[in-house]
This record gives C-alpha cells, structure tokens and sequence, in this order.
C-alpha cells in the first residue's frame, strides 16, 4: 500500500516496500543507445560475465544515426558487432530511443526498465517505473537482470483544471520545474495525477514523465487506465496489471489549476528559469527545431502544422522538424503533415534525437539562437557553446518559426 513507485516495488519483490528502503530486483528490460551502450560493453567486458538475457536488453541507434563522424560510425560498428555476436534481437534504428522503446511494447504498468540515458524516465506515463543509470551499472543489468534501487520519496502533483487557448503539456510541465526547481525533486519520484492528467492523451503523459528528470526526479509516474490499456493492446504481449497509489504517503503534494497557465518559455541556460512569453517576445531566433522524446509526437507535428500551414519561414531563418521514429514520421507522411513543413520551407529529418544532442543535422553556430521544443537548454546542447537556447511548446516554435522570433502562439489564426 503506497505510492505508485512502493507500489511497484512490493509487486516486484513480493512484500510491502517503504520509500527509503535499498532493494535488489529484478528488472524487466535494460535499455541503451548509441552513446551509452559501448560504455556498457566496455564495463560488461571488464566483469568477464556473459549476458544474463539477451531478451532482456533493448538498443538503440539514435542519438547520431546515420553516423555523421568516423567516430560515430566505429561506435556503431562496436555495437553492431556487440548484437551480432550476442544474438540481441530488440535492436533498433527506427527513432528515439524512448519513443521506440514504447511503441515496441518493452513498457507497461507495474514494468521495471533501467536505461543509460537520464531520460528514461518517460516510461513512468505509462505506469512503468523507468529510471536512468549508468553505463556500469547498466552493464551489471546486462550480467544479472537485477539492479538495486533505493525506493524512492515522492512528491505528488495534483492537477486540475483546463488548458487556455494555445497552452499544453509542455507549458505545464515548464511550469512545474520552475516552480520545484531543477534540483527540488533529487532522486524522488514525481507523481502526477488529478482530473487534469485522467484526461490527458498518452502523448500528453509522456511530455510530463519525460521532463520529471529536469527537476532532479527519478521516475515520472502517472497511474494506468483505459487510455494506458487501449494505448498498449496491440503493442504488449504479456498480461500486466494496472497500477495505481492506494493509501500513499506524499513527501509533498503541490497543486496547480491549469486554467490560469499561459504559453511560457525556459530561457538559457536552465530549465527552471521560466518566463511568461509576454517577457520574451520578440527575440530574434536563427533556428527553430520541432522534435524529440518530449515533443516529437503526431499530435505535436499537427499542432505545428495547423499554425504554420499555407506559410513560409524567413529565407534567413531555418527550421528543423525531426518526427520521434518511424512510426510516428509515416503517420505524418500519410496525413500530409509534413508536406505542410516542407511547403513552408522547413527541413523533416530522419527519426531520431538530431539536434537534441548537438551532433548533427543543423548543430548552432556561435552566437546562434534557437528555440525548440526539446528538454534541455544547456550550454552546448546544441552545437556551440557560444549559442542560446529556449525551450517552448510545438505550438509557439511554429508560430515564432513564421516570424523569425519569438512569439506568443495566441496570435496564430
């Protein structure tokens, strides 16, 4: 009886766990990229222990795939090598490794996945306690399909109301950082639940459990329910039961009405140093970049595409729409949504992290401002250290994309 993180945890290890408890359990499927898995393969050689189960590992080839660099490619080569001789069959180059990780089906209620990447925290919209680690430790996953967790606290987000005009997740979950801070949640479990989240889309969800990292916290978690079910019936095999809190004790319950939130940006170089658009508008941005694990989804893509259709960007001004995987690009392909994109001048790229990572496809010159629906504004994230970056929803990129700065996505017609 507790939080949706103790939850978990008891079904896990079979008896009631209390937050602050150190555990060792079983883990349901290890995660890792192009950046983090020769890391791992590294660690696991050192150990001199064979694979526990290759079922159990998922890799991905994402963060700069098609290899830009020759060091990327032999990265690559290590980690093709790596698959093929220890017969792992959930490898991927189909998008983020987040998105992909979802779509696939290694993601469920009461699940436990570790990857080697901060944001697999995602994983929690969908019930799953996802948590990111690091590559040793992953690589300990690789050799015993266990890892030890200390339970984590919780800090509850109770959300209410509705969303104004041209307001989203992402001004939400902007506005929560903000409000905790960026270190205000270390190593607890942020919870988000309340009328606001049941009516939440799966897309939705996963822009709040994806950035619960930005304010320190392990796992995003939000309870399952018909949505989680109707969202994963053809994607999970195996029988998983819903999870939800019962009786829980908060470290602390933070509530919002939505109702008064308005579109707001995350200026460099933090992401809890928010502002209220009004404050920003008008600053002159180079690039623009729709895309990623927080906001590189289909009702993102439509959401942009409905603001910037039958427009064109500046001919001094660029725009980079990067679809989260394959999927999701096809969906949008087929609804001629990125005909839209391409009419108005934009470039769509392959599925995958593109500039998230700043390592390719259209990485920041010095001086450069862009403004992006990603989850980091960090020095350098983009490409030069010299750069500015600000963080907003899809719809205020595509608005300000049209105009060459930044502003305020109630104005779109």
């Amino acid at each position: 009886m507790g939080t949706i993180a103790e939850e978990i945890f008891s079904r896990k290890i079979g008896r009631p766990v209390e937050a602050g408890e150190m555990v060792v359990c079983d883990v349901d499927y290890i995660m890792s990229h192009d950046s983090t898995t020769p890391l791992a393969i590294e660690a696991l050689n050192k150990m001199g222990k064979p694979i526990f189960d290759p079922n159990k590992l998922v890799i991905h080839l994402d963060h700069f795939y098609p290899a830009p660099t020759i060091n990327g490619a032999i990265l690559h080569q290590r980690i093709n090598k790596f698959v093929v001789e220890n017969q792992i069959k959930n490898f991927f180059k189909q998008g983020v490794c987040h998105q992909v990780t979802i779509e696939k089906g290694f993601v469920y209620p009461g699940g436990i996945v570790v990857g080697a990447d901060s944001h697999t925290c995602t994983y929690g919209a969908l019930g799953c306690f996802g948590t990111g680690m690091g590559s040793t430790d992953i690589a300990v996953s690789y050799a015993t399909g266990k890892n030890w967790f200390l339970v984590p606290k919780t800090i509850r987000f109770e959300l209410y109301g509705s969303f104004p005009k041209r307001v989203y997740a992402k001004d939400l979950i902007l506005h929560l950082v903000s409000k905790v801070g960026a270190g205000g949640a270390t190593y607890m479990a942020c919870e988000f639940g309340g009328e606001l989240v049941d009516r939440m889309s799966i897309s939705e969800r996963i822009t709040l459990a994806n950035m619960a990292v930005e304010m320190g916290g392990k796992a995003g978690l939000i309870k399952s329910d018909k949505k989680t079910e109707e969202f994963l019936k053809d994607r999970v095999k195996l029988k998983w039961e819903h999870i939800a809190p019962k009786n829980p004790k908060y470290e602390k319950v933070i509530e919002v009405d939505v109702s008064k939130l308005t579109p707001l940006v995350a200026y460099p170089h933090r992401v809890d140093q928010v502002k209220p658009i009004e404050e920003v508008e008008g600053t002159p941005i180079d690039c623009f970049f729709l895309g990623t694990c927080t906001n590189g989804r289909l009702d993102d893509l439509k959401i942009a595409a409905e603001i910037i259709k039958g427009k064109k960007i500046p001919p001094d001004r660029r725009f980079v729409v990067t679809p989260a995987s394959n999927e999701i690009l096809e969906a949008a392909e087929r609804e001629g949504i990125l005909k839209i994109f391409r009419d108005a001048g934009a470039v769509v790229c392959n599925p995958g992290c593109s500039l998230c990572i700043g390592r390719h496809q259209g990485v920041l010159a010095p001086g450069e401002k862009a403004l992006t629906s990603m989850n980091r504004n960090f020095i350098g994230r983009m490409g030069s250290p010299e750069a500015e970056i600000y963080l907003a929803s899809p719809a205020t990129v595509a608005i300000s994309a049209v105009n060459g700065a930044i502003t305020d996505p109630r104005r779109a017609k």
